[in-house]
């Protein structure tokens, strides 16, 4: 997190990548959502600056249940 208490957080699929910003007070009650979900569901504000980078300031953290397996990629 930030000086602040903004923690960020990037989320990539197929079709790219969205910053999602987080409060403190969103994060303190979400936190164990956003660390411990294979995948998430996020609720908030979709902004685009003018360079075409999107953000969404999150209102709410929802985890999304699947049935595959998973595991995280290895790049190296």
């Amino acid at each position: 997190s930030t000086a602040k208490g903004i923690t960020f957080l990037n989320l990539e699929d197929e079709t790219g990548v969205v910053n999602i910003v987080c409060s403190r007070g969103l994060w303190k009650a979400f936190r164990p959502v956003a660390r411990e979900s294979a995948a998430l569901i996020v609720r908030g504000i979709l902004q685009r600056s003018v360079d075409g980078v999107l953000s969404i300031g999150a209102d709410r953290l929802e985890t999304l249940e699947f049935s595959g397996a998973h595991q995280s990629r290895d790049f190296r």
